[in-house]
C-alpha cells in the first residue's frame, strides 16, 4: 500500500451543512410534537423518525470536521482501513467516523548520544552526530514502523557506529579518509542514513559529526603522537627548504665567481648552512682566530 490523498472538502461548507441539518431536525421535531398534541397518529411518528435520522446524519457529518496545521499531515483510517492522507492546511471535512492521526512534516534535528567506539585502527574514540530530517511519506511513518522518531534515533546511532569502525581517527596515508575529514564523512553518513530510514518515509537532509575525540584512557598518548607527527612534518618541510636554499647559494657563488670552493670546502659550507637553517635554536658564529693570523 502506498501514500494517497484522502477525500476532503471545505470544512466551513461541512459545518454549514451540519448546522442546516440540525435546524431541519429541530423543525421536524417541533412539527411532530405539534401533530402529536393535535391528536395525529401516523403523521407525528413519521416526522419524529425523520427528525431522528436528520439529527444522526448531522452528528455523523460533524465528526468528519478537523483542522490541519501547516507542515502537518492527517493519516485517515476508516474502521482500521487506511483510506488516505491529507496535508492541505486549513479547516476540512473528511470521511465521518474516521480515525485521524497527526504526523508532523516539519524539519527536525536529532543529536545522538556520545558513543564510545573503536575506529578502523582499533583506537577507542568518542563520537556523536546531529541528524536533520523530516517526514515525506506519512503512510510509512505511521504504519511501516512502530515509532518513527525512535526508529530514526536507533538507526542514527547504528550508522555513526558503523562509520567510526570503517574510518580511522587520523589517516596517516594521503589516500585514506579519516573521521576528521568533515565534508567527506558527513556525506557518507547522510547517504547511509537515507538508505536506513527510507523504510519509515523519512528524508535525511543532513548528518554531521558534532563531537570527535580519543577516549580518555588513550587521549594523552595520542596527543603526544600527534605532536610528534606535526614536528616530523614541520622538520621535513624545513629540510626541503634548507636544501633548496643551500643549492641556490652555491650556484650563485659559482656563477658570480665570489669564491672558488673545492669539494672539501663545498662540503663544509653545505654542512654549516644546513646547521644554521635547520637548527631549532639561534646559531652563534665562531671565528677561527688562528686562520686570521696564519
Amino acid at each position: 500500500m502506498e501514500l494517497r490523498q484522502a477525500w476532503r472538502t471545505n470544512g466551513f461548507f461541512g459545518l454549514l451543512g451540519g448546522l442546516v441539518l440540525i435546524v431541519v431536525c429541530a423543525v421536524a421535531a417541533v412539527a411532530s410534537i405539534a401533530m402529536l398534541s393535535d391528536g395525529g397518529s401516523a403523521g407525528w411518528v413519521a416526522l419524529a423518525v425523520v427528525a431522528i435520522l436528520i439529527g444522526v446524519a448531522a452528528l455523523l457529518g460533524l465528526t468528519g470536521l478537523t483542522v490541519v496545521g501547516p507542515n502537518e499531515a492527517k493519516v485517515i483510517q476508516f474502521f482500521g482501513r487506511y483510506i488516505g492522507s491529507v496535508n492541505q492546511p486549513g479547516f476540512s471535512l473528511l470521511v465521518p467516523l474516521s480515525d485521524k492521526k497527526s504526523i508532523s512534516l516539519r524539519v527536525r534535528n536529532f543529536e545522538t548520544q556520545m558513543l564510545k567506539v573503536n575506529d578502523a585502527d582499533g583506537n577507542p574514540v568518542e563520537i556523536a552526530a546531529v541528524v536533520v530530517y523530516r517526514v515525506v511519506d506519512s503512510f510509512k511513518a505511521a504504519f511501516a514502523v512502530d515509532d518513527y522518531e525512535q526508529y530514526v534515533a536507533t538507526q542514527s546511532e547504528a550508522a555513526v557506529r558503523h562509520l567510526a569502525t570503517i574510518h580511522p581517527y587520523d589517516a596517516h596515508q594521503q589516500d585514506r579518509t579519516s573521521l576528521r575529514d568533515g565534508a567527506t564523512v558527513a556525506e557518507e553518513l547522510t547517504e547511509e542514513l537515507r538508505e536506513r530510514t527510507a523504510t519509515a518515509g523519512i528524508e535525511v537532509i543532513e548528518a554531521r559529526i558534532t563531537h570527535l575525540a580519543y577516549a580518555p584512557e588513550i587521549a594523552q598518548a595520542m596527543l603526544v603522537r600527534q605532536q610528534a607527527a606535526q614536528v616530523v612534518a614541520a622538520r621535513q618541510q624545513i629540510v626541503e627548504g634548507a636544501v633548496g636554499m643551500v643549492g641556490l647559494a652555491l650556484d650563485r657563488l659559482s656563477e658570480q665567481g665570489v669564491v672558488e670552493l673545492d669539494e672539501e670546502r663545498r662540503a663544509g659550507m653545505v654542512s654549516n648552512l644546513l646547521v644554521v637553517l635547520c637548527g631549532d635554536r639561534a646559531t652563534q658564529p665562531v671565528v677561527n682566530a688562528g686562520s686570521l693570523y696564519a
